[in-house]
């Protein structure tokens, strides 16, 4: 049974396409989303495609709000075995900047894409642990490498976060892993680089393949982290994004 947090976008956005994707491949999955109305549309598309699925609003940022989550996920199938952190402020904080961001922005912003990936984590780790292990799956951002703005900042926090949680849950059979995708072809996404932007023209002379993807085309890796093929790779950071960022 899977959890993607942020499954609720609307239009044709990456947690939708991690939600679809699990589901095809057999699992079942929760919805979860503050956009009850957009997690609802998902898990309907899931069971009237044969799959199972329901939806949860949640505010990851708030624990009792995770911790609800968590819960009806076990009630509504028996235990957790793979949380997708996905949700994040994105278009919202994108443009800030360092020297001049207000402090409650600031905090607004860790406390969604770092803290609630924590949350999430925490609400659910009775679960894996009752079940002799599981997978969590981070979303980073090829913007974190290094970070140019305060969403990057953020998205390498979670990078960090990763990394100790891959080394402390190691021995549990807890895998903690994370996919930086590219320049993604998302609502999201086409809002903040249209095809006119600085940003574009800089990926389309630096990048090794195709500058923009598709939602659908970060599910491949989510499924490797997700599954048995996975089982001996932890702490690790896939970059799905055309050759962008490249690193040992």
């Amino acid at each position: 049974m899977a959890i993607v947090t942020g499954a609720g976008g609307r239009g044709n956005s990456i947690g939708r396409a991690y939600a679809l994707g699990l589901a095809g491949a057999g699992a079942a999955v929760v919805a979860a989303d503050l956009n009850l109305e957009g997690a609802e549309t998902v898990a309907a598309e899931i069971n009237a495609s044969g799959g199972k699925a329901i939806a949860v609003k949640v505010d990851i940022a708030d624990q009792a709000s995770t911790l609800a989550m968590a819960q009806a996920a076990t009630d509504a199938f028996g235990g957790i075995d793979i949380l997708v952190n996905n949700a994040a402020l994105m278009v919202e904080v994108v443009m800030m900047q360092v020297g001049s961001v207000a402090l409650d922005d600031w905090n607004k912003m860790l406390g969604v894409n770092l803290n609630g990936a924590l949350l999430c984590s925490q609400a659910v780790l009775p679960s894996m642990r009752a079940r002799g292990g599981g997978k969590i799956v981070n979303q980073l951002s090829g913007g974190a490498f290094p970070p140019i703005s305060l969403y990057g900042v953020s998205k390498l926090a979670l990078y960090g976060l990763t990394v100790a949680m891959a080394r402390q849950l190691g021995h549990e059979k807890i895998n903690v892993n994370a996919i930086a995708p590219g320049n993604t072809m998302s609502d999201a996404g086409k809002m903040l680089t249209p095809d006119d932007s600085p940003f574009v023209k800089m990926l389309e002379a630096s990048v090794a393949m195709r500058v923009r993807g598709q939602p659908d085309e970060l599910v491949g890796a989510l499924l490797l982290l997700c599954s048995p093929a996975g089982d001996w790779m932890t702490g690790q950071v896939l970059h799905v994004d055309g050759g962008w960022i490249l690193r040992p």
